[in-house]
């Protein structure tokens, strides 16, 4: 079947909670992925920031071929030594202090849901009851409900609420941020890069505020690395520099980068006080954990430590902010490492939406990238990335840019 008919069959056979898809892939090498009618584009999106080593590197392939030769899957009546294996790697390389524990799911939404939990729990475990769970304006955590409840998002909140309560939307400024706190908070909930609502970091300070904060009211904060995490910024985790040590979180959340591909979130728990919240029979998940995407993850992280690719994350993605900058049509890039925004120039375009269509006409020339917002642009590239796939890429971007300027 070629692509069209492919096409055909999805909006047939699928829900289209998706829209209806631009591209049906059926393969990939490196940063590169090939369609059903055998053309070939670069990604520089890595599906949502999910792809860190790129398509069909060798080491994940054969650590995730041998493991599913070996063992696929078992209840969490027993464990593994790749559960064990990764669950110390993970709290090692982020400086989680020595009190840190792990719990496994398999995706962000899924991470977020068991840290918003336990936040609650911390919350109603207080004397009087903490019920309020602060979040930011602007933020993302998901699409299940209690991670959703903690999205600002109206169009993506509105059609299934009532929602769960007790959420607090407060917009991402040291100011706001303290006025908001009070006895009643048990937690909040953060983004130190807001990647869905277009690649912006909080501002300076913003972080250490929030811990002191949380300290001083006995509230837990939770830092959502879900995008940022596992390299994406150049670290392991986007907010290491500042939350480490005795300053570290209370919880941290992973996923996409973590399996390279393969479906697995993560629930860093790095202090005393958020480790004793959740005890036997308090969460759990059937998959949460399993024995493949241990192997996915452990890989993953060989490759990023034995290939540099923290360095690279950062001075190829310094390379290719530098070069979208002076682009005629670009008003503004953001970002640390491999995790790019781009705000367009509306002054040079006839229509207030014109991302959409830079995305469209960048797929025409063989780039796959992202719109956020109507002029918003996200790029999230695999940490493998090659120069000249960049280069490509910056020699481009102006002729499509003029392209969508004509229409």
């Amino acid at each position: 079947m070629n692509q069209q008919e492919l096409l055909n069959d999805y909006r047939e056979n699928l829900l289209g909670v998706f829209g209806d898809p631009s591209l049906v892939l059926t393969s990939g090498k490196g940063a590169t992925v090939t369609d059903a009618d055998g053309r070939t584009y670069v990604d520089l999106l890595g599906g949502i920031a999910v792809n860190a080593l790129g398509y069909g590197h060798p080491v994940w392939v054969e650590a995730v071929s041998r493991q599913a030769g070996r063992l696929g899957h078992v209840s969490n009546f027993f464990t593994t030594p790749e559960q064990v294996s990764l669950a110390d790697k993970l709290l090692n390389i982020t400086g989680a202090p020595s009190s840190g524990k792990v719990f496994f799911t398999n995706s962000g939404t899924e991470a977020n849901e068991a840290a918003l939990k336990l936040v609650r729990s911390h919350g109603n475990s207080a004397t009087p009851a903490k019920k309020r769970i602060l979040a930011l304006d602007h933020g993302f955590h998901g699409r299940t409900a209690g991670a959703l409840a903690a999205t600002s998002k109206e169009a993506y909140r509105t059609p299934f609420e009532p929602l769960p309560g007790g959420v607090v939307f407060v917009e991402p400024t040291t100011e706001a941020l303290e006025a908001a706190f009070e006895y009643d908070v048990a937690g909040l909930i953060l983004e130190p890069i807001q990647g869905e609502a277009g690649v912006h970091p909080l501002p300076e300070g913003f972080l250490a505020a929030a811990r002191r904060l949380t300290r001083e009211h006995s509230a837990l904060l939770v830092v959502d690395e879900v995008q940022t995490g596992m390299g994406r910024t150049g670290r392991w985790l986007a907010s290491q520099d500042v939350l480490t040590g005795e300053q570290a979180p209370d919880v941290v959340t992973l996923a996409k980068s973590l399996g390279g591909g393969f479906p697995i979130g993560a629930m860093l728990v790095m202090t005393p006080e958020a480790t004793r919240v959740l005890g036997p029979g308090n969460h759990g998940t059937t998959f949460g954990g399993n024995p493949l995407a241990m192997a996915a993850g452990l890989a993953t992280i060989q490759v990023i430590e034995d290939e540099g690719l923290l360095e690279r994350a950062r001075t190829v993605g310094q390379g290719l902010r530098d070069g979208l900058a002076p682009i005629d049509g670009v008003a503004e890039v953001r970002g640390e490492g491999l995790l790019i925004g781009i705000d367009l120039d509306l002054s040079q375009f006839s229509t207030d939406a014109p991302a959409p269509a830079v995305v469209s006409e960048a797929r025409d020339r063989g780039f796959i990238i992202n719109a956020t917002g109507p002029a918003t642009l996200r790029l999230a590239p695999p940490l493998v990335i090659e120069g000249a796939h960049i280069d490509a890429f910056l020699e481009a971007l102006p002729t499509i840019l003029d392209a969508v300027r004509s229409v």
